[in-house]
Parts: C-alpha cells; structure tokens; sequence
C-alpha cells in the first residue's frame, strides 16, 4: 500500500465480502485485521481483485521479504541518484559549461537514454500500481505519480523524437526528463525513509516477538535434554537455570529465585517465586534454579497473547481517523479534477509559454496533492501510542479505547483486589452462648470450602492456621450480595452480613458498628435463627492507591469507588486512599447498572466514564463503562471484558494510561492539522494562483520534495511519543 486511498479501497473490498463483519486496513501497520467467518482465500482473492496482494500471518518470512525490498530500494536509490545528477547537469548545461559543445537535439536524445530506465524501472511500482486501480476503475496516490511523471515524460520524449515540428511551430526544445526523473528518485526515497520511520514505529511489537527463549531444558527420566522452544508441551517438566530465560509459561514445583517481569508489568523490581507462583515465558530467572511444570505453550502463552492484544490495537482503527479515511476516498478523484481545470486555465490565460507552463503547473498539482501525511497521521500515532503503552505493562487493545481514554472524567474503581490487595485476613472472632472461638471458625470454614469470594478464603486460612480440622458442607448454596449457607453434620449454618441475618437475638450493633468504622467487614456465622458468632475480616489497602488517587485528582479525574461491602466499611477504605464519592452495598448483578447509571448523569456534562476492576463479578461493569480497565492479576473474564488491561495490576498505571491517551490525541491533531493545512495551502500555490500577483510558479521538484517532508514529519512527529516519561 503507498497511501490512504489504498488502505479505503481495501476496506471498501473487505466489507463487500459476505461473512465479514468488520475490516479495518492500516497503512502504517501494512496490516488487516478482519471480524467474521470468512477465509482467508476469499480475502486473498478480494485484495488481488483491485491490485493487492495479501501475505498471512507476521514473523520471520515478511519481515525478510520486508529487508528484501528495502535493499531493493537501496540499489533503485543509488542508480536513480547517479542518473538524475547526470540528468541536471545536461538540463543546465549552458549554465554550468559543462556539455555546452553539445547541442539541443543531442542532449535531449542522451536525457532520453538517461531517463528511461529511472521512469519505467525505478517509477514502474508506480506505473503497475496506477494501471491496476484504473483497471477497476480506482484511483490511489500511484495514479497521481503515474499521470504526473508520465505527463512530462511523455511531452519530453515527443520533443526529442520530433524536434523539427516545435522548431517549426515557433516552440522551443526544453525538456523536463530530469523533472519526471528527479519526482520518482524524491519519491522512492521518501518511501525509502518512510519505511525505516514506521519500522521504528512498530518496533514495540518487533521487541516482544523477539523475546522469547528459544530452547529449554527439558527433565525426562532424571536426565536433562536442551529442546527447541516449539517441542514443549504442556504437562512437561523443565529446569531454569539462574540468568536464563523463562521458555513458556508454568507453575513452579521446585526452588525459589527473583524473576523479572519488567517486559511484561514494566516493573522494575524483580518478584520472588516459590513453589505454586506462576512464571511467565520470556521472563529472566536472576538467582536460583526453578523447575517448573508448564501450562501454556505457543500462542496461549502470556507473551503470544500480549503480542496479538497490541497487533489488534495498531491495525484497529481510532474515531478520529473517520473523517481523514473520508476526505481520502474522494480526494484522489478531485485532485485528477483540479489538475486537469489547472491545465485548461492556464491554456486559457497564459500568455507566454502556454502549453509549458500548463503542463508544469498541472504536474506540479498531481504531485504536491499526495495523501500520503493524512494516511499516516492517526495510525502512526496509535500505533507508537500502544507501543509505548506496552512496554509500561498497559496493554490498550484498540484505538478506540486510546482515543476515549483522553474524554475520561469519572473513574469507578472496585474495592476488593484493585484499591485492596484482595487478600483479606480475620482479625477477630466474638463467640456468643456456648459456642467456642474455634467452633465459629471450624463450622463458618466449613460452610466457605465451596465458596470462591476472597472472605471465604479469609476464614479458611484462619481455620488452617488454627489447626482445625473442616468438613464437606451437604446442600451449599450461596445467595449473591447476602451471603453463603450449607449444613455442617446436622446443623444449617448461615455466613452472612449482619444486615441480612435473620435471628431471634438482637446483635451486638455497637460492636458491629466499630469494627465496620474500623474498615473491617463482619461476618455473622449463625445455626438457624441463633447467632453463634462474628468474624471479623479486613482487606488490607495497596500501598499504592493513596498516591494513585492523588495523581488521578491532578489529573483533573474525579474518583468514585464501587463495593459490594457496607457502607461504613468502603466510606473507611475511601477515606484512608482518598476517594471522593462511595456507592456501597452493590449486588455483583448490578454493578452495571451502577456504571450506566453515572454515565447518564456525566453523558450530559460531556464526560467519559472508565471502570477498574478485577474479578468476574467486575466483567460486565468493564462491558458497560465507555472504558473498561482490568487489573493484569484478576481473572481471565474481567481481562477478556476490558478495553485495557494493566499487567502490573499497578493503580498508578491508570494515571499513565490517561496521560499516554491525551498526548497520543494531541499528536494526532497536530499531524492531522498539518496534514490538511499543507495539502490547503500548497494545492492552490500548485496550481499557480500566486503567479499574477507574484510571478511564483511551484516547481514540479520541490513539490515533490514538500511531499516527501510532509509525510515523513507526520511519522517523525509521531515517533516523539517514545521518548515521553509515564
């Protein structure tokens, strides 16, 4: 693909297809990414249909066939360059001395000789590309190159082949080979550093892919076999040794080391593994050997999927880019409309030099005019945006979601794993009548061996640490928002939160209401209608979210936190990190409306709504909200929910992403702007309406010339987001 023109056609042919439900073609990517049942034939086909050709899947293959061209170009550069200085010097020769001995007609003869093979083997991808597009009856930036150098070409050769008409026509016998020449060689090499800026570009997916091991040692038998990375299969035993690699992704069952996940989380900080942690592949093992049983393999594993989430992100398609692609699919034909209208006034008008000047003129329109910085301003950004967003540990899975995330007013943050570290502890126990400390532990333990909410797993370490021994509850069944019930031998114990027990005692409300200002959540554990005891679990804050909120404050975002828990409870958790607005004692089922209910309120003031969260109950909250951000340590659904994902499971990487968002979005106004505004200003100087006021005529050369800088500043304009601090 050479320009934005390309890329719509392409959609435009994609969307044709039956099957498919969505396409979306980058041009900085050189990608597609297409939703739907459809083959890939079918697709293959659709592209050869109006000129293209498509190459599935990324690696190793296209980017060798990639370095190919690149070389290609090289050698076309350094051929064309010779040629085209030879080419000024003979088009100047009267000036510079040099050839003066030589006349007209056999110096346009040897600038014939010259030209050719600049016009039809380095110009020739241009000249195929513009024949395909007309065949089905399309037009890309290739026709404007093609109409443009040809017209000159063409005009030179007939002065060259019949010098006696001009001479007799009263016309002389200039050339412009060496401007058709000079407009391919500027051209080519724009393309040339166009393709170097995008590879830097994308250099954020050319580092994951390039971090996986490539061997593993494998344990077999007691005996130890170095394997190639793609033999692993899951099931499989294998040994890491200190400063190696971690091959795929496992779970440790020998040896404790500190391995580094920066490449994943963006920490810095190496994490210690032991027994049953999980390693991710491509990570570094820094001291101690583990053995570790893979999971995951191939493209399950977290770097297969971090590198797919990103390759989406870059080839999806942000809101913004709608009205360039629009503006793209006419402006080729209009462009063709304005060059032709140029070349008919200045017939009309000129009054000297007329069929000259009308050709320079028109020429110098068709060059000037390529849509090439429109086509590259949104995507370049967004795909250097994401980049840099990956190598932080914040996965944005699409365009969409980075170009939201800058509207983003209100965040709603879950309590439990994402403000707290979601590993609650018990802190007390109050028995009541004859029931022991114990009994209420042993017989709540029992009831939450079925349950998997993070206050089951409270009280069942609790039983364990305590040495008691549990029991498989008969008839569980845990009630949403309420709470959890089974019989433990003969007994229906309840676990519940006192504002649904259902008892004939009064609770000690006192107490109840001091631990719960206290931030900790109470658990009323009763035997029928008798109240048998309390327990007392608190969450514990993450050392980061205080200062998290704060960043998000300076930010300008306004803070609310969502929970499920009472209502003193989260109003302690938000008073220790800061957060302004509570909504407490929410069923997980509507958590959702919840969201839609704030976006309602902020929808009219303009403002965007994100929500963090972790756990399945979070899912379709994340759904709901204009931006859905997962914590990297919560669960698959959560993670599948969302519009971005933190792997560091880090607070402050929100603020990060907001940041990332409203810089990505202010360069890709820039670029835009400067996109529209050269192709504004720079068409109407083309076309010579500078030359009765000023006696300014653009030069063909330096209209190519503009073009070429104007696209590669958009790519290096873009290329300023990696080097910005989150």
């Amino acid at each position: 693909m050479h320009c934005a023109s390309c890329a719509t056609n392409l959609e435009r042919e994609f969307r044709k297809i039956k099957g498919v439900e969505k396409a979306s073609v980058s041009l900085a990517g050189e990608k597609a990414w297409i939703e739907g049942v459809v083959g890939f034939e079918v697709i293959r086909k659709a592209a050869q249909g109006i000129g293209y050709d498509v190459r599935e899947g990324v690696g190793g293959g296209v980017r060798q066939r990639t370095n190919e061209e690149m070389r290609e170009k090289k050698r076309q550069l350094m051929i064309g360059g010779v040629l085209v200085m030879i080419l000024m010097v003979l088009s100047m020769k009267d000036m510079s001395g040099v050839f003066k001995s030589l006349d007209q007609v056999k110096a346009n003869w040897l600038m014939l000789v010259m030209a050719t093979p600049v016009q039809f083997w380095i110009g020739g991808q241009y000249l195929s590309s513009a024949w395909k597009a007309f065949r089905h009856r399309l037009a890309n930036m290739d026709t404007l190159i093609a109409i443009g150098t040809m017209s000159a070409y063409l005009y030179s050769s007939v002065v060259t082949v019949f010098p006696s008409w001009f001479v007799q026509s009263g016309l002389d016998l200039h050339v412009y080979f060496e401007v058709s020449a000079t407009i391919i060689v500027l051209i080519t090499l724009g393309k040339f550093l166009e393709s170097r800026a995008k590879g830097e570009a994308g250099k954020a997916i050319k580092k994951l892919m390039d971090l996986s091991a490539k061997t593993a040692w494998v344990v077999k038998g007691g005996d130890l076999i170095k394997v190639p990375i793609a033999e692993i299969k899951v099931g499989d035993v294998i040994l890491i040794k200190p400063g190696e690699k971690v091959p795929t992704d496992g779970r440790v069952i020998e040896g404790i080391s500190a391995v580094d996940e920066s490449m994943v989380t963006g920490e810095s900080l190496p994490v210690e593994k032991k027994k049953g942690d999980l390693v991710i592949g491509a990570t570094v093992n820094k001291s101690g050997s583990l053995k570790v049983r893979v999971i995951k393999v191939g493209e399950e594993t977290v770097l297969s999927q971090i590198v797919k989430l990103v390759t989406e992100a870059q080839a999806s398609k942000a809101p913004i880019q709608k009205m360039a692609d629009q503006i793209s699919a006419v402006f080729v034909p209009v462009v063709l409309m304005i060059a032709v209208l140029t070349f008919v006034a200045w017939l009309v008008f000129a009054s000297t030099g007329v069929l000259t000047s009308a050709l320079v003129a028109a020429v110098t329109v068709l060059i000037i005019a390529c849509p090439c910085a429109l086509g590259l301003a949104t995507p370049t950004a967004v795909m250097v945006g994401t980049g840099k967003g990956a190598e932080h540990g914040i996965l944005i899975k699409n365009a969409e979601a980075l170009e939201q995330l800058h509207k983003v007013k209100a965040i709603i943050l879950d309590k439990t794993g994402t403000l707290t570290k979601g590993e609650p502890e018990v802190v007390k126990v109050v028995a009541y009548g004859k029931a022991s400390v114990d009994e209420v532990v042993r017989l709540a333990g029992s009831v939450e061996r079925y349950s998997e909410h993070p206050l089951a797993k409270a009280v069942i370490k609790e039983a364990e640490k305590r040495g008691l021994r549990l029991v498989d509850p008969e008839g569980f069944r845990s009630i949403a928002g309420v709470g959890v019930e089974a019989k433990v031998g003969k007994r229906k114990i309840t676990v519940s939160s006192p504002k649904h027990v259902k008892t004939n005692e009064k609770l000690d409300e006192e107490m109840i209401e001091k631990l719960e200002e206290e931030g900790k959540t109470v658990l009323v554990v009763s035997n029928e209608k008798i109240v048998l005891g309390l327990i007392a679990v608190a969450d514990k804050v993450k050392n980061d979210s205080k200062e998290a909120i704060r960043q998000m404050r300076e930010l300008g975002l306004v803070t609310y936190m969502l929970t499920g828990d009472n209502l003193r409870t989260a109003r302690e958790v938000a008073r220790v990190v800061g957060i302004e607005n509570v909504v407490a004692e929410v069923k997980p089922g509507d958590k959702a409306n919840k969201v839609k209910e704030l976006q309602s309120e902020l929808h009219k003031q303009g403002k965007l709504v994100a929500m963090v969260g972790d756990g399945i109950n979070d899912a379709p909250a994340l759904a709901a909200a204009d931006v859905g951000i997962a914590m990297g340590a919560g669960t698959d659904v959560a993670m599948e929910s969302a519009d971005v994902v933190l792997m560091n499971s880090n607070l402050m990487s929100i603020t990060q992403a907001v940041m990332l968002s409203r810089k990505t979005l202010m360069i890709i106004k820039q670029n835009l702007f400067w996109a529209f505004a050269y192709n504004v200003v720079l068409i109407p100087v083309a076309a010579g309406v500078l030359y009765p006021v000023a006696g300014v005529l653009l030069s063909p050369i330096l209209a190519s010339g503009a073009m070429t800088f104007s696209s590669i500043s958009v790519i290096m304009n873009a290329l300023r987001l990696r080097m910005i601090k989150l």
